[in-house]
């Protein structure tokens, strides 16, 4: 009551000056804010894009600083459910049907548009009113630059997301209003508007500061962030390009390859590693607080009161990891379980973790590692749980639970929705991923190249170096028409970036899709399976490659039978209610 009385006293007080000042009335309003009285100091640009921040913590509209969206829409979207999308994953939970379709290629064109699709373009007109005003204030040129970088960061990575679902996008640089022609202009060409894209990173890269005094606290994206962005979007196009024969290829991988050797080289970033090869591996992502974490470049924060999650409480939705990625994991002798004399098969659970890569007993549930994680909150059930088992506590559909980031503290005597887990947007391990990828899509991989990326990773955890002289063929690969040590890189990010948000995009730019196809399975069965896991209500299939049987995630479902049409499924399609707006935008290939 205060306030509104101060500011009426404060408005009456102006009509009396307005009444004997005729200049009175060519005056802004001062109790309100208008681009004519607003874009004056840093604090005024520093608050502006710190909504740009606020409008993209919408993780299914706007998929790119991707976290755990607030509230109960964390369930589906968060960072850790994308790999649900892919091979990696195979959940049931009915609240997540979207992933399954579009995994199983039984996906229709919607009428609105759906999670993480063809929307958030008030993202975008945001960022445009900023760009159109910046320059307004009345600070130097370098320090209007650190937002202006902000802002085509975000436009050129929210463009580049858009380009890789639908192809060709209705690239925008200005501000719209009701009569722009550009709201019924067609789309802008694929490689024209990847070009804006590059234009927008490689000035965010270059202008962004080093570091922006905030400790590595959650706070803005750095120039360091923006080159591992950067890397990111060059290695899509560059792959994409190069196995869809969509164009380029070259130019975008050796991008790639520059903007992660410098974030290697010259930031500050450095592998997070105590030298316990048994636990560093997911040590970081199980921790609620990453501030001076030495790997994270870029993280969401939640805390009680502020802004929460309940991703823990809902990790069951997530199905369970899948035999496939299981089976990616080498042997202790750096060789694939297909060639190496260590490997002691998958009869039991118990036998399928034995003399294998530690990052897998740091992703899925050991059962003897139920205590140390306290797993469904200390409940003191023997795990794995098969969906149907009878009793309480957390069931997969595959029998292969994820650890790698759960945290039992941040649900233990906490209320409903009050999840606090943290979001891990970038991190130095994917920049040694990209360099290493490029540069042997490139030709140009050698061992010194090996030495600080891929074998860096490896040396975290005690494993073998890949060798360039000595890399291993996997059979299971031969037919993917790539070469052996590409073939290795790709394997290891799989198991490095499990659950981190890129495996369906990695398939899609491999022009891998036909994976999909096949059926997820889980856990070998057998009579002993029977017995372990009584009561269960899922089915069993033979695995035509291997003659055994395991657990079949979807049979006796819609999406028993997944399919991956190659004229279509490597985009998304546009929204009904889109095309009905604007007849210049026409449907993608194969969802007409």
């Amino acid at each position: 009551m205060k306030d509104i009385f101060l500011k009426s006293i404060t408005a009456l007080a102006l009509l009396l000056l307005a009444g004997c000042n005729d200049e009175f009335l060519d005056r802004a309003p001062i109790d309100k804010i208008t681009n004519a009285t607003y874009w004056n100091t840093e604090n005024d640009l520093a608050v502006y894009n710190n909504s740009l921040y606020n409008i993209a913590r919408n993780d299914w509209k706007i998929p790119i600083m991707m976290g755990h969206t607030e509230g109960f829409d964390s369930h589906f979207g968060n960072i850790w459910s994308i790999d649900e999308l892919s091979d990696n994953m195979a959940p049931r939970e009915p609240r997540h049907n979207f992933f399954q379709q579009i995994r199983a290629g039984k996906y229709n064109v919607p009428s609105s548009p759906d999670w993480f699709g063809y929307q958030g373009w008030d993202f975008v007109r945001a960022i445009n009113v900023g760009l159109a005003n910046y320059d307004h204030a009345k600070v130097s040129q370098a320090v209007k630059d650190k937002y202006i970088a902000e802002a085509r960061l975000f436009r050129g990575w929210f463009y580049a997301d858009k380009v890789q679902k639908y192809g060709d996008v209705p690239f925008v640089e200005k501000e719209l209003t009701i009569d722009s022609e550009e709201l019924y202009a067609a789309r802008t060409p694929r490689a024209e508007a990847m070009q804006k894209v590059l234009e927008d990173l490689n000035f965010a890269s270059q202008k962004l500061p080093n570091n922006w005094g905030d400790g590595n606290a959650p706070g803005r994206i750095n120039r360091w962030g923006a080159l591992l962005v950067k890397a990111r979007v060059c290695l899509y196009e560059g792959t994409f390009n190069k196995y869809h024969g969509a164009g380029d290829s070259k130019m975008w991988l050796e991008e790639a390859a520059k903007a992660a050797a410098e974030l290697m080289d010259t930031g500050p970033y450095r592998l997070y590693n105590t030298g316990k090869p048994q636990s560093d591996y997911n040590a970081y992502h199980r921790i609620l607080d990453l501030a001076g974490n030495s790997e994270v470049i870029y993280w969401r924060k939640y805390k009680t009161g502020v802004i929460n999650n309940h991703v823990q409480q809902y990790f069951s939705y997530t199905g369970g990891a899948t035999k496939s990625l299981v089976e990616d994991y080498l042997c202790t002798d750096g060789l694939p379980i297909t060639l190496s004399p260590l490997y002691k098969g998958d009869e039991t659970i118990e036998s399928t973790f034995e003399n294998r890569d530690p990052r897998l007993r740091q992703t899925i549930l050991h059962p003897e590692d139920t205590g140390l994680y306290k797993y469904h909150l200390a409940d003191g059930r023997a795990y794995p749980m098969l969906e149907g088992m009878p009793g309480g506590g957390f069931k997969t559909t595959t029998g292969y639970h994820i650890i790698k980031h759960y945290n039992a503290d941040d649900m233990i005597g906490k209320a409903y929705n009050t999840g606090e887990s943290p979001a891990i947007t970038l991190r130095l391990g994917e920049a040694l991923l990209i360099y290493a990828e490029a540069t042997a899509e490139l030709g140009t991989i050698s061992q010194a190249d090996l030495d600080k990326t891929i074998n860096k990773l490896r040396d975290r955890v005690g494993m073998p170096h890949l060798l360039l002289s000595k890399v291993p063929v996997d059979p299971r690969y031969t037919k993917d028409g790539i070469s052996p040590i590409i073939a290795e890189i790709r394997r290891e990010r799989r198991i490095e970036l499990f659950m981190e948000g890129h495996r369906y995009a990695d398939l899609i730019r491999w022009k891998q899709g036909k994976k999909l196809e096949i059926p997820a399975m889980g856990v070998r069965w057998n009579e002993a399976a029977k017995k372990r896991f009584a009561g269960t209500t899922m089915k069993s299939d033979v695995d035509p490659v291997s003659g055994k049987e395991y657990i079949a995630v979807y049979k006796g479902t819609d999406y028993e039978i997944p399919v991956f049409d190659e004229k279509k499924h490597y985009l998304w399609p546009i929204p009904l209610n889109t095309l009905a707006q604007n007849p210049k935008i026409k449907q993608n290939p194969g969802w007409e």
